[in-house]
């Protein structure tokens, strides 16, 4: 009687480890597919902290652009002053430039983040106007006679 019991228990184990076999691949894939959403979130950030880090390098050479004429001015000579100015400003420009490019250009798409992104219009504008401000400052390095 034993004998019979245990082999009409090995179908039920053997029935029992496959549930939880089947179980334990459902939480695998699901673990999967979290860590790669959470990958895409942090994707996602680290794009933005790069847009970031274009916009304030570009604002740092349009400061320094625009404050070289002015230092510069008593030290060499005036044409030198403007064009170090030009080239700091216009260094400033290619950054808002280059950090729209490639926040809206990142290459291969990541996998679906759970966050949303930065409003592309929103890029756009905001780098827009600090070009314009850009090229503004290089026309009045050249024009202002201080």
């Amino acid at each position: 009687m034993s004998g019979s019991r245990e082999t009409g228990g090995a179908p039920a184990k053997l029935a029992e480890s496959a549930s939880r076999l089947k179980d334990s691949a459902v939480q695998q894939s699901d673990s999967a597919d979290r860590r790669t959403e959470l990958a895409a979130d942090r994707t996602l950030f680290a794009a933005e902290r790069t847009y970031a880090a274009w916009v304030r390098t570009g604002l740092s050479a349009l400061a320094a652009g625009v404050g070289a004429k002015a230092l510069l001015k008593e030290v060499v000579h005036p044409w030198l002053a403007s064009a170090t100015g030009s080239v700091l400003v216009l260094f400033s420009a290619f950054c808002f430039v280059a950090g729209v490019w490639r926040e809206l250009d990142p290459g291969a798409p990541p996998p679906r983040p759970d966050i949303r992104r930065l409003p592309p219009w929103l890029l756009v504008g905001v780098n827009g106007f600090l070009f314009v401000v850009s090229i503004a400052a290089l026309v009045g390095i050249w024009i202002v006679r201080a």
